[in-house]
């Protein structure tokens, strides 16, 4: 069996039959001029390296479909993955209870089928919290790891690949949990969201308890407000203030290491208002801030490398083995691009946040509502509008021959932008046009943008 891994952990064992019994659905459904050509049979035992050739093959194959917007998006694709992931944890159907934390440290206890998929379970929990239903879009499901003083890092957003009661329960660590949080960055749409009872609610906890985290930055004076504010429960007043300090609405990430402006730099950093935001640490210890904007990204890519086995059994199940770097390509001045690197298990995360800035910031050029962006039901299946593609984090295959290759270096790959008027980065780093996620945004950056 090969080992399939999605954003850098172990989702399920495929065999090569079983990926060769989705390529003819696929075919079926989509059309051969449609779906990526699928690496022939072979009728005598395949020698070791004709069996790393195989499994290179059938990474691209996987890549391939991913990353298409309507074989990657489908139903077909996504249930076998599913699929694939629950026969490999050994979870058979069956009823059972998921505790869902809510940023207030509060759990939400929902009945569901360990068969659910990502939107099951978040209607699930909207359900039980009473959430109208035009307010389910705009918040998420993440994977979160609870230290014991309470504070947690984030993981990665649960996807629509995945079942969430398998993905918590395979990694046999109660320090993992899932986490219901806002999943927009633009602060104007928290006007929506406080139009409900619940969602008010919701929106208030996760701003309290991003403040208490030290999340976001309140000085003494507004602190004083704050307290007044919540002793009078004044929740939209509340927000509202919150909506004016510094870093509201960001996602901090755990410490990590970055090469800028340096190599072996470290940095917090902070995903929110359309940017990366950089609290480096520097070799002379002095600490400086900065920003990188989304849309002077002309792209980025994550690379990992993924160990051929899954460590030896008495490992702890929530440690990385896999060594992640999320990496952009950045407009530095007019006619200067640079790439920056960061280091960090959270590099699939960060590379979502990306993600999910660029496709508001398309979704509020063309016009459209942030309701559209979100996955509605049509005829019982997910589908999402042609205004947001999900992040394409493409399934990474192990060698069977767990002796072949110590290590496999591998990247995501999709299709880059064109860039005009700018000569490409000459950096040592930089990597072929179908090796990085494209940024649409920076198609459109102006004069004013530098």
């Amino acid at each position: 069996a090969y080992n399939i891994h999605v954003n850098g952990v172990l989702h399920c064992r495929v065999r090569y039959s079983q990926l060769l019994g989705l390529h003819e659905q696929l075919r079926k459904e989509y059309g051969a001029n449609v779906v990526p050509a699928f690496p022939p049979k072979k009728i005598f035992t395949l020698t070791p390296a004709e069996v790393e050739q195989r499994r290179e093959q059938l990474e691209k194959y996987m890549q391939a479909v991913r990353q298409d917007p309507t074989l990657g998006g489908s139903e077909t694709f996504n249930s076998f993955l599913r699929k694939a992931q629950q026969e490999t944890q050994q979870i058979p159907t069956e009823e059972v209870v998921l505790e869902v934390l809510l940023s207030n440290g509060q759990k939400v206890k929902v009945t569901i089928l360990t068969s659910d998929q990502t939107e099951d379970v978040l209607e699930a929990v909207a359900s039980k919290l009473d959430l109208p239903d035009d307010l389910v879009g705009y918040f998420s499901l993440f994977l979160v790891r609870q230290s014991k003083d309470g504070a947690f890092s984030f993981v990665r957003k649960l996807q629509e690949f995945e079942l969430p009661y398998v993905s918590v329960t395979s990694l046999h660590n109660p320090e993992f949990q899932i986490i219901l949080r806002k999943s927009y960055w633009d602060s104007a749409y928290d006007d929506d969201v406080m139009e409900h009872r619940v969602g008010l609610n919701l929106l208030y906890a996760q701003t309290v308890s991003d403040i208490e985290h030290g999340w976001i930055l309140v000085n003494k004076e507004q602190h004083r407000q704050l307290k007044s504010l919540q002793e009078k429960v004044s929740k939209k007043e509340f927000i509202r203030l919150a909506q004016t300090l510094k870093y509201y609405g960001y996602l901090k990430f755990d410490p990590c290491v970055t090469d800028f402006p340096e190599k072996g730099c470290q940095v917090v950093v902070s995903a929110g208002n359309n940017e990366l935001n950089f609290q480096v640490r520097l070799p002379n210890e002095q600490i400086k801030e900065g920003s990188f904007k989304v849309t002077r990204m002309r792209c980025w890519r994550v690379t990992s490398s993924v160990p051929m086995n899954n460590g030896p059994s008495g490992s702890s199940p929530g440690k990385s083995e896999v060594k992640l770097e999320l990496a952009f390509e950045y407009l530095m001045s007019k006619d200067r691009l640079q790439w920056v690197t960061i280091t960090s298990p959270q590099a699939i995360m960060l590379s979502i946040c990306l993600q999910s800035m660029v496709d508001e910031l398309m979704v509020k050029k063309s016009g459209g509502s942030i309701r559209k962006m979100f996955r509605r039901r049509v005829n019982g299946a997910l589908r999402r509008s042609d205004s947001q593609q999900a992040v394409k984090s493409p399934p990474l295959l192990d060698s069977p021959d767990a002796s072949w290759e110590p290590m496999a270096k591998l990247s995501s790959k999709l299709t880059s932008v064109s860039l005009r008027g700018i000569s490409h980065s000459s950096s040592a780093n930089d990597v072929g046009a179908n090796d990085f996620h494209g940024n649409y945004a920076f198609e459109g950056i102006g004069d004013e943008d530098l």
